[in-house]
């Protein structure tokens, strides 16, 4: 399981340092191999550990090809997939296309999601989380899948 918010910073051949407490966990799950890809709704980037990832791809791979959202889909998440290793040191390099896509540059946030994490420009992150926490207090109803949801 990952989770927490960590400030990291990207060294001059783009490599993030992976957090020690996660690397143990990496290994094993996917003998230290992930995948980077492309997220399909904010400027950021997804990291899956390679079994993680293999099982969404499964999922993609079986969605309907003329469906144009579908198409859309796939176009991004797997057309973008890249698979990265985590090196002696525990650094995965960000492969430089991905990393100009969201604009990462030196500092940036690695964000715990359960199975995967988010990367984002720290920058980036600190508008969009306080526009999120801006946005809490609204009442905007909740889905039926968050309804039941007790914190």
């Amino acid at each position: 399981m990952f989770r927490g918010v960590t400030i990291l910073n990207l060294d001059a051949k783009g490599r993030m340092a992976i957090p020690t407490r996660y690397r143990e966990r990496i290994s094993a799950l996917g003998e230290g191999q992930l995948v980077v890809t492309l997220d399909m709704n904010d400027p950021c980037l997804l990291i899956y550990p390679t079994p993680e990832w293999e099982d969404i791809e499964r999922k993609l791979v079986k969605l309907p090809s003329l469906n144009k959202q579908a198409a859309r889909i796939k176009r991004i998440l797997l057309g973008h997939a890249s698979e990265v290793d985590l090196d002696s040191h525990g650094r995965i390099l960000l492969p430089p296309a991905l990393r100009e896509l969201v604009n990462l540059e030196k500092k940036v946030i690695l964000l715990g999601q359960g199975n995967k994490f988010e990367v984002w420009d720290e920058q980036t992150w600190n508008e969009r989380r306080d526009q999120m926490l801006d946005e809490t207090g609204m009442d905007e109803g909740l889905s039926g899948d968050l309804e039941s949801l007790s914190l």
